[in-house]
């Protein structure tokens, strides 16, 4: 099995952003609508904006996995998040949390070919 690393403009490994999201029972139907919308209107238009993945749970349908790569850390904790574009996502997503969700930022070990980004 072949490995390769997901790099950027640079050459440097790209960072995974994971929040953990809970929201309110019954509107899954409208989250997935708004959250597909934030990220394709608002997130897509943030410098260093690689692409996104988001799932929802299997057992607890009710949570949500969003992945977004960014070329670098400081992309998303400085660029996104100070600047305009944080306060519109949140206007559409934040409503249907039911708690802040949990973020956490990684890079990349390893993986195999046959596991996309």
């Amino acid at each position: 099995m072949r490995v390769r690393a997901i790099t950027n403009r640079l050459g440097n490994a790209m960072i995974l952003e994971i929040a953990d999201i809970l929201i309110a029972p019954g509107r899954q139907a409208e989250f997935d609508v708004a959250i597909e919308r934030g990220l394709r209107e608002v997130i897509s238009q943030a410098k260093g904006f690689k692409g996104y993945k988001v799932n929802r749970g299997v057992e607890n349908p009710q949570r949500y996995i969003l992945q977004i790569f960014w070329d670098t850390l400081e992309d998303h904790t400085v660029g996104f998040r100070e600047s305009p574009l944080f306060p519109q996502w949140r206007a559409i997503v934040g409503p249907f949390f039911a708690q802040p969700p949990t973020v956490e930022h990684f890079s990349l070990v390893t993986r195999s070919d046959n596991v996309s980004e």
